[in-house]
């Protein structure tokens, strides 16, 4: 839905920030709509207003980041791998590369982004009454005020956008971060991660019914364009929380699948001390395949991944001899996996997507295995085979 066609703004802690073409219409929309309410508000020129807009909606979407970053900074702790962050229609996305494995990880990376947002209001909450009387920056944050400050208007608006979205975040409807902490809650009690996922997924789709009704009320009676917004919305979370029962209903049957029990036992692996000139001849020119893993000649510690077209790079530029070790991909830790875990961990794997295999590796380091994604194709289509 997200994120192969999104267009990258830039990185935050090494984490990319990226938009779909979606979030460039969304953020017009606010622009428009938030220069008619300054106008009104600070009572100057049009310049003034749409300016302030102009602020008000890229500090919104600061905050959006802000949120999704509490969550991705978390994760990473957890040892999750980081994807990306997307901004979207209905706001903001932090793609990470696996699910949660404890109702505790669940619970804090869930309840990070809302703590955030909170961080926020309290922010412009201080920094609104800083500037004025109570009443005036409540009258601003009810849309009531006029002739106020930019800095105040900016402050109020920031403060009844966030305050807004962690009110509407918290409700406990999965897909949404209260969802998740409800999820992590029910799987602490029931012991059951795809029982906790079910109860909170079920949640989510009562709640997107609501949305939708009171969308299709508003649609056709007084705010069109508000209703049509829930509708919309409210469909988009309906679907999340359909696709998380049926996950949560396939993941029941694959249980207790290891990517031990679906491997290639016996790798070909290239040695680190293989000169170029072998490496192509050996294995690249018989096998026919666009990388090899490279294992430690003494231990068998897997080192890396290497590609065909350093090899040929390397020929090609008189350097025959040159040992495999210096051309391996400077991080392969993200093509690396245990044994011993589950099959459903593979589904989400972007590397694995990336490469088209995973390498196996015991508690040492050693390679001990390939797992590939015709493997994962074949074990999810047994499970399902299974089910009908």
């Amino acid at each position: 839905m997200i994120g192969r066609s999104s267009v990258q703004l830039g990185r935050i802690f090494g984490i990319r920030i990226g938009a779909s073409p979606s979030w460039f219409l969304f953020l017009f929309l606010m622009i428009y709509f938030l220069s008619g309410w300054f106008r009104d508000v600070l009572g100057g020129s049009e310049t003034e207003a749409y300016l302030v807009a102009v602020a008000g909606a890229l500090l919104f979407f600061t905050s959006l980041i802000a949120h999704e970053l509490g969550h991705a900074l978390v994760a990473r702790r957890a040892g999750i791998g980081i994807e990306g962050i997307d901004l979207w229609f209905f706001g903001g996305l932090a793609k990470l590369s696996r699910d949660s494995r404890s109702p505790g990880e669940e619970f804090r990376i869930a309840a990070a982004g809302p703590a955030v947002t909170l961080l926020v209001c309290a922010l412009c909450l201080g920094l609104g009454l800083g500037l004025s009387r109570a009443g005036e920056f409540f009258d601003n944050v009810e849309f009531t005020a006029a002739s106020t400050s930019p800095t105040l208007a900016l402050a109020s608006w920031l403060f009844t956008i966030n305050a807004f979205l962690f009110v509407f975040n918290m409700v406990p409807a999965f897909p949404l971060d209260g969802g998740r902490i409800a999820r992590a809650i029910a799987w602490r009690v029931t012991g059951d991660k795809n029982r906790g996922t079910r109860f909170s997924a079920r949640l989510g789709q009562g709640f997107s019914y609501i949305l939708i009704g009171v969308g299709a009320l508003l649609a056709f009676t007084s705010d069109p364009i508000n209703g049509v917004w829930l509708m919309v919305l409210g469909w988009f979370l309906g679907q999340a929380a359909t696709g998380a029962v049926a996950t949560s209903e396939f993941s029941e049957r694959i249980d207790g699948v290891t990517v031990g029990d679906l491997m290639d036992s016996e790798p070909v692996a290239m040695p680190a001390d293989t000169a170029a000139l072998r490496a192509q001849e050996d294995f690249f020119l018989r096998y026919g395949w666009p990388w090899f893993p490279v294992v430690d000649p003494a231990s068998g510690r897997f080192l890396g991944i290497l590609p065909q077209e350093r090899v040929d790079g390397a020929v090609a530029q008189g350097q025959p001899v040159l040992p495999v070790a210096d051309m391996l991909d400077a991080t392969p830790d993200e093509y690396r996996i245990s044994s011993d875990e589950p099959l459903e961990s593979l589904l989400t794997s972007e590397p694995l997507r990336r490469l088209g295999a995973l390498m196996v590796v015991d508690g040492e380091e050693r390679l001990c295995g390939v797992v590939t994604v015709e493997q994962v194709r074949r074990a999810l289509g047994a499970a399902a085979g299974a089910a009908d």
